[in-house]
């Protein structure tokens, strides 16, 4: 059973590259635009229900740890964005544009695949962009890069972990329980281009007390470091 309810946690990170082939060098300020967390409880039938005390601790903690694992890998860090509430402002457009953006490059990034397989004109590269619409959050923050952040997690309840015990015992398989899911990406507010991203997907991870969400940081923006080197 303990071994049942352990989990791994693994990560894919893609880096654009310049002519060369070496990567992207990342040196100027990042802004942490508002991270989209929400946290839920997996009870004892499957049914995820939203824990808004978790989600509120969470989207305080992981901004706090995120802003500490940047500067701690040589990046300098602006305050974080929020934004606008207006469904139809352009800054939050260009954040669900982001999102968008994510979506593709998982369809077409997946492991053990060329970065973009399947997408003739981009020549095997890790090649996306968000467009010219980027300069307004760059305006907005003063900041080079923007680092976009979506995390949902979930937590397996008392009820729940009883179940994947008796489902384990009697059908032999696990019928699941909480996990957690994140994505990040780092655009380049100059040009838009998306010079960084990682899925990462963790059994154990949790965002609800400070190691926790320090971990989750750590390895969500795994790979991200500043570079010296030319600017894109």
């Amino acid at each position: 059973a303990a071994a049942l309810l352990t989990g791994c946690v693994s990560t894919q990170v893609r880096t654009a590259r310049d002519a060369t082939g070496a990567p992207v060098a990342v040196s100027g300020r990042v802004v942490l635009v508002e991270p989209d967390i929400e946290l839920y409880e997996v009870l004892a039938g499957g049914a995820q229900e939203p824990r808004r005390a978790w989600t509120d601790t969470a989207r305080a903690l992981y901004p706090r740890m995120a802003r500490a694992t940047l500067e701690a890998r040589g990046l300098e860090v602006v305050p974080e964005f929020r934004l606008p509430t207006a469904a139809d402002d352009p800054l939050r457009q260009l954040y669900l544009l982001n999102q968008a953006v994510s979506i593709s490059i998982l369809q077409y990034s997946r492991a053990g695949t060329s970065p973009n397989a399947g997408l003739r004109n981009k020549h095997g590269r890790f090649d996306w962009t968000l467009g010219p619409g980027v300069s307004a959050l760059r305006e907005a923050t003063g900041a080079d890069y923007a680092l976009f952040t979506y995390i949902r997690d979930s937590y397996t309840s008392g009820g729940r972990a009883a179940m994947r015990v008796i489902g384990f015992l009697l059908l032999g398989g696990d019928i699941g329980g909480g996990y957690q899911v994140g994505l990040a990406s780092l655009v380049d507010l100059r040009t838009g281009q998306v010079v960084w991203h990682n899925l990462l997907f963790d059994q154990a991870g949790d965002l609800r007390d400070p190691a926790g969400a320090r971990e989750t940081a750590d390895d969500l923006l795994r790979g991200l470091n500043a570079q010296r080197g030319a600017q894109p």
